[in-house]
C-alpha cells in the first residue's frame, strides 16, 4: 500500500508546516479528507485557533471551531505524520534579496522530526533551484536521512487568493511536481483528494517553481503598465479609468488597472526571479522597471495630494488628512506588505502626520510590524484631506454625506478627496466643488 492509499485510509497523517494565510486553509481542506497535524511555531496563533477564531479570516471562526485539524506548537508531533506541506512565507529583505530565513527555519523544524518514508512537499514562492538546491541538503543534514532513498520532495506553489472566497484552494488548478515519477503520482493523488479543480503534473520542480513566480511577475508588469498610464494621462487631464473603459471593449485587452502594489506575492515574487538572474549574470529589463514604478506609486499619490492642498490654499504643514483602509488589499486583515505605509510615511516628510482607520485590518499586527494605532471611523472630523486607499466593501457605500461629516466645515473647494482606487464617483464629486484625484 502506498502513502496515498494510507493517507485516504487514514493510516498515515498529513502535516501543515505554517497555519498563515495559505496553510490554515489548506489545512482545513485536507482535515475533512485526512488526518491532518496543523503546525505553528506561534503558540499566540495555535492558542487562537484552538479557540476557535480564525485571525485570517480566510475560513470563519465557524469552521475553525468546527474543524478536525489538530492545532499544535510542539514540533515533536510532526513525528506522526508522512505527508509534509510546507507553507511558510517567503519575504524579501530590505534591498530586495531573498529572505529565505522562514523557509529553511521550517526545513530544519521539520528535518529533526523527519521519519523514514516520508514525502516534503514546498509550497512557498521561490525562484528555481530553492526546493532541491537549498531545502533538501538543510533536510539531510538535520534529519541523518537521505533524499531519494528515505524520503523524498515535491513542490506545489500555492494559489490561494486572501480575501478572495471564490478563487479558494478547492476550485483553482494545483500545479504539482515531484522528484520522481513516484512521488510525482503520491502526491498529485492526494492533491487530487481537496482540489476540486483537478492538478497539473509539472514536469520538474524547478519548473513549477518557475511557473509559480513569473504568475505574479506578469501580473506585477501588467500592473506597472497600468501606473504608467496613470502619470501620463494625469499630466494630460484625462481620466485612466475612462481610457481603460474604452479600451476594455476591445475582446483582447487585457483587464488591469493602477494602484498599489503589495502584499506577499505580486511585490515580492519579481525579486526572486531577478535574483536568481543576476547571480547568473543577466540583469533584467522589464521586471525591474516595472517594480521600480510600483515601488514609487506611494510617493506619486502623496505628491498629489500636496499638489490639491496647495490648490485649495491648506497650509501643507499643518494638514489634517485622515486614511482610509491599510491593508494590502480589501476585505482581508493581512497589513504585512501594504503599500499604505508608503503614503504615511510620505506624509510624515511633510510634516503630515495622518489619522488611519481600518475595519478589516488585524489591529495587533498592524500596531507590531508598523507602531500604528488606528483610530475609529467616528473619531474622523474636521479633516482636510481624506484618502479612500482600500476598497473593502465597508467603504463601498460611502456616499457624500457620509464623507461630509469628515472634512472641516466649508466649501468643498477647500476639501481634498484623494480616491485611489476609484471606487467613487468622480463626477458626482467634482461637480459639486472638490479637490478630486484619483490614479
Amino acid at each position: 500500500m502506498n502513502l496515498y492509499e494510507k493517507i485516504k485510509n487514514r493510516e498515515a497523517k498529513i502535516s501543515l508546516i505554517g497555519l498563515g494565510y495559505v496553510g490554515m486553509p489548506i489545512a482545513v481542506a485536507f482535515s475533512k479528507k485526512a488526518d491532518v497535524i496543523g503546525f505553528d511555531i506561534s503558540k499566540e496563533k495555535i492558542d487562537l485557533y484552538k479557540m476557535g477564531v480564525d485571525p485570517t479570516k480566510e475560513v470563519g471562526d465557524d469552521v475553525i471551531k468546527n474543524t478536525k485539524v489538530e492545532f499544535t506548537s510542539d514540533e515533536t508531533k510532526l513525528r506522526e505524520a508522512m505527508f509534509h506541506i510546507v507553507a511558510v512565507p517567503t519575504p524579501v529583505n530590505a534591498d530586495h534579496t531573498p529572505n529565505l530565513k522562514p523557509v529553511e527555519s521550517a526545513s530544519r523544524i521539520l528535518a529533526r522530526n523527519l521519519t523514514k518514508g516520508s514525502i516534503v512537499v514546498f509550497e512557498s514562492t521561490v525562484y528555481p533551484g530553492v526546493t532541491e538546491e537549498i531545502c533538501v541538503p538543510i533536510l539531510e543534514k538535520e534529519s541523518g536521512l537521505r533524499c531519494g532513498i528515505d524520503f523524498k520532495v515535491g513542490y506545489s506553489p500555492e494559489r490561494i487568493n486572501p480575501g478572495d472566497k471564490v478563487h479558494r484552494l478547492e476550485t483553482i488548478i494545483k500545479v504539482v511536481s515531484g522528484m520522481d515519477d513516484e512521488s510525482l503520482d503520491v502526491i498529485a493523488k492526494v492533491y487530487e483528494l481537496v482540489v476540486d479543480a483537478g492538478v497539473y503534473r509539472a514536469e520538474s520542480i524547478r519548473v513549477a517553481e518557475a511557473a509559480k513566480v513569473i504568475e505574479n511577475s506578469q501580473r506585477d508588469i501588467n500592473i506597472a503598465f497600468m501606473n504608467e498610464l496613470s502619470i501620463i494621462f494625469n499630466k494630460m487631464g484625462i481620466d485612466t479609468k475612462a481610457v481603460l473603459k474604452a479600451a476594455g471593449t476591445k475582446w483582447n485587452f487585457l483587464n488591469f488597472h493602477p494602484g498599489l502594489v503589495g502584499g506577499h506575492c505580486i511585490g515580492i515574487d519579481p525579486y526572486y526571479l531577478t535574483y536568481k538572474a543576476e547571480q547568473l549574470g543577466y540583469h533584467s529589463q522589464i521586471i525591474l522597471s516595472g517594480r521600480r514604478i510600483n515601488d514609487d506609486m506611494g510617493k506619486y499619490v502623496v505628491e498629489n495630494l500636496i499638489k490639491k492642498l496647495i490648490k485649495a490654499d491648506i497650509s501643507v504643514k499643518d494638514a489634517k488628512v485622515a486614511i482610509l483602509g491599510f491593508t494590502f488589499k480589501e476585505n482581508c486583515p493581512d497589513t504585512r506588505n501594504t503599500k499604505i505605509i508608503d503614503i504615511v510615511n510620505e506624509l510624515k516628510e511633510y510634516g503630515i502626520s495622518p489619522m488611519i482607520s481600518d475595519p478589516e485590518a488585524d489591529i495587533n499586527e498592524a500596531k507590531h510590524e508598523y507602531g500604528i494605532t488606528f483610530d475609529s471611523f467616528d473619531e474622523i472630523k474636521d479633516m482636510d484631506a481624506v484618502v479612500v486607499a482600500v476598497a473593502h466593501d465597508k467603504f463601498l457605500g460611502l456616499k457624500q454625506e457620509d464623507l461630509n461629516e469628515m472634512f472641516k466645515e466649508g466649501l468643498n473647494s477647500h476639501k481634498v478627496l484623494i480616491d485611489i482606487k476609484g471606487i467613487l464617483d468622480r463626477k458626482e464629486y467634482e461637480s459639486a466643488g472638490y479637490n478630486y484625484w484619483r490614479l
